[in-house]
Order: C-alpha cells, then sequence, then structure tokens
C-alpha cells in the first residue's frame, strides 16, 4: 500500500511535523504561532515551517 503524498506549496507557509506537511498558513507570523504551540503541546515532535517562496525550512525550538 503506498501513501498519498502531499506537494509542496507553491506561495505562503507549511508547517512540517515529523516530516509530513500538515498546515498551510498565509503568514509567516501565523505559521510561527501554530508551530510553537503545537510544539508545546507536544514537545517531542519535530515541527518545521516551510516557507515556499525561498524552499527553506525552519526548525520549531524547544523552550
Amino acid at each position: 500500500m503506498v501513501a498519498a503524498t502531499r506537494e509542496l506549496p507553491s506561495s505562503g507557509y507549511a508547517l512540517e511535523v515529523d516530516g509530513l506537511l500538515k498546515t498551510e498558513f498565509a503568514t509567516r507570523d501565523g505559521a510561527r504561532a501554530g508551530g510553537v504551540e503545537l510544539k508545546k503541546r507536544f514537545p517531542r515532535l519535530q515541527i518545521k515551517i516551510y516557507d515556499a517562496e525561498t524552499k527553506v525550512r525552519e526548525e520549531i525550538p524547544l523552550r
């Protein structure tokens, strides 16, 4: 069985949780706020923000 893959967004930002794209955001601030909240609730998850314009991932650190 092959799982469906989700394509990278062409604009905006997305949250990547343990290597899987989950939620898309229009702004970086929105994506960061969502990622920080998720990281507080589940600190063991690896959460990154994907920037579609620059194609760069930024990890949300544990605070």
